[in-house]
């Protein structure tokens, strides 16, 4: 890698190089390794050498990962060296292509203005194309900068190119200002000034945005899962109370694995509110359980400290020997400092032996000072005991052993009236149900014989019912045969009147046309003739005829002083002209006169 950075060194700093003609093909391969290009015209030459690549570099990995793409050509990476100073300006060089031919701008000039890059930017501008410059021409100059998506060409000799991938479009950027000639033509069709710039696009924005918000979705992800993990489990549930829970927890109370869990569950019910007149027993008996475990609690405690007493004992014993080890070491040093052994030892030993003897006196004398302060609480300790034959503090003594004893009593005394309080309400529950089974005894034969008698009257119901039953329909028949009987009267009587009718009809007709014929009375004035005609249009015009009454009524909007007897009497004086039918059954029965002139004339 080395050797790499100083071969590019030498590309970067040495200026002749700078300065090569545009003939020599090292200078066009220097040229392109600077714009970032593999070199038209040099097949298979790369942008920098194998030895400084890395190996197995895959460019489309950054679209998987994540990671921004790595240009090889960025300063401060380590393939590169740094860029030349400022002051000194950068060399463009001449770019021969197929079809075309870029010339570099003047470098004296300030570089060419570009807009601020939209977040996102694969889109580049390209103005000042020559006019017979076309898509093919384009991509040629520009598929050097990377993949082309797309190319998008106007007519006013501007385009717009979408590459792949973001990096490619600083490649672009850098052949701004750089001056476009096709062939070896002079006119000015042929050749422009090129202006690349970065375009916003709204497909490069929308990417942008789903990769933002990709990234928001996976930054959201992380932090909920980190959440998840650092958030406390929540608390078991407490389950409702029952006899069958409260037996079971009766029995966790009694463990001392699960008392810790069981006093939470007691506790909680408690406050709930479970506790009753019916459950106060099994509460009771949980709280006594709670109350063993006090003791319990205080044997542990006895336990654990006798286990220190015994620790400090071996403490004290090891202690003991550690000391008395350490006394022997210092008695050696001691020997060893005596005139007899001190004048064999040289100048440096002399020395490291006093250095081991005042470290072991020290920490002979911070053992020493542990332990004695050991047995001083132990004398401590003792000589309380031994206080105790004072009989003042024997009277002190015998008082607080007094009202403990008063207390212990005192507390035995509650548990005692809090267990006959439980038996009596036991045995009050169990008279109420002892009451209740005599009673359900002595109610057993009451119920029986209430039963029975329940039965005997549902079926006595059930006959009053088919009874009931029996007589509707009874009366529901004996109603239909009366209605069929007054039906069939009526229709007798109507039968009746029928016959009557025609036979009086018959009867009248027959006297009228013997009167007729034996004398054929005449009209007696003109106001006779007039109705007779008036009657005979409004009959004709009523070809079943009409009743006695709406022919008297048309006939009062005419003359008011006629009467429907004058209108009848004259109708059966004209016995040809005018006759009578009946029509209808029973109700409906009705008289109408009919106009039968025209029959009556066939007759004389």
């Amino acid at each position: 890698m080395a050797a790499a950075a100083d071969g590019l060194g030498s590309i970067a700093i040495d200026t002749t190089q700078l300065n090569m003609s545009v003939t020599d093909p090292t200078a066009w391969a220097t040229a392109m390794n600077n714009l970032g290009m593999v070199p038209v015209g040099l097949a298979g030459q790369q942008l920098v050498t194998d030895s400084i690549c890395v190996p197995g570099f895959d460019p489309s990995l950054s679209m998987m990962t994540g990671i921004t793409p790595i240009n090889p050509m960025i300063p401060g990476m380590g393939l590169v060296p740094p860029p030349p100073p400022t002051d000194v300006p950068v060399v463009k060089e001449i770019i021969h292509c197929k079809s075309c031919t870029l010339f570099p701008p003047n470098p004296n000039l300030p570089p060419p203005s570009t807009r601020e890059r939209p977040p996102g930017c694969k889109t580049v501008f390209v103005g000042g194309l020559p006019e017979n410059a076309t898509e093919e021409i384009i991509q040629e100059v520009f598929e050097q900068c990377g993949d082309i998506t797309a190319i998008r060409k106007s007519k006013k000799n501007f385009c717009h190119i979408r590459f792949a991938e973001e990096f490619m479009v600083d490649k672009a950027i850098y052949l701004s200002g750089y001056r476009m000639r096709l062939g070896s033509s002079t006119d000015k069709k042929d050749s422009g000034r090129l202006h690349v710039d970065f375009a916003q696009a709204r497909d490069d924005f929308y990417e942008w945005e789903c990769k933002q918000r990709m990234l928001a979705r996976e930054e959201r992800h992380r932090r909920k899962m980190e959440e998840d993990r650092l958030r406390p489990p929540s608390p078991p549930a407490i389950m409702h109370y029952s006899e069958h829970e409260a037996a079971l927890l009766a029995e966790k109370l009694k463990d001392d694995s699960k008392f810790s869990e069981a006093i939470t569950v007691l506790l909680t019910w408690i406050e709930r509110g479970e506790v009753n007149r019916r459950s106060a027993n099994q509460f009771y008996s949980m709280v006594q359980s709670a109350n063993s475990h006090v003791r319990r609690l205080m044997n542990e405690k006895a336990a654990h400290e006798q286990e220190m007493e015994q620790a400090k004992e071996s403490f004290k014993n090891a202690l003991t020997g550690i000391l008395t080890q350490f006394e022997q070491i210092v008695a050696v040093f001691n020997a060893s400092t005596r005139q007899k052994a001190w004048d064999h030892f040289s100048k440096a030993q002399r020395k490291n032996i006093d250095i081991w003897r005042k470290h072991s006196e020290e920490l002979r004398n911070a053992h020493s000072e542990q332990l004695m302060g050991i047995r001083r609480e132990e004398e401590m300790e003792m000589s309380d005991d031994d206080s105790g034959d004072n009989p003042s503090k024997k009277l002190r003594v015998d008082d607080s052993a007094l009202a403990a004893q008063a207390y212990a009593l005192k507390e035995e005394n509650d548990s005692l009236r809090w267990q006959l309080d439980a038996y009596r309400n036991e045995v009050e529950l169990l008279k109420q149900e002892k009451g209740q089974l005599f009673r359900t005894e002595e109610s057993l034969t009451k119920d029986q014989q209430l039963q029975f008698l329940q039965q005997t009257m549902q079926g006595m119901q059930q006959q009053l019912l088919s009874i009931q039953e029996e007589l509707n329909n009874k009366k529901s028949e004996l109603e239909q045969a009366k209605e069929e009987q007054t039906h069939t009267q009526a229709m007798l009587k109507v039968l009746q009147e029928q016959e009557i009718n025609v036979l009086t009809v018959a009867l009248v007709n027959q006297d009228r046309e013997k009167t007729s014929e034996k004398r054929s009375p005449g009209l007696k004035s003109e106001k006779e003739a007039l109705l007779i005609g008036i009657i005979s249009t409004f009959l004709h015009v009523h070809p079943f005829g009409a009743n006695i009454e709406y022919l008297w009524s048309y006939m009062q909007q005419l003359d008011s002083r006629i009467s429907a007897n004058e209108i009848e009497m004259l109708l059966m004086r004209l016995p040809r002209m005018f006759k009578q039918e009946f029509t209808g059954v029973g109700a409906t029965l009705e008289k109408r006169w009919k106009f039968c002139a025209f029959e009556g004339i066939k007759t004389i």
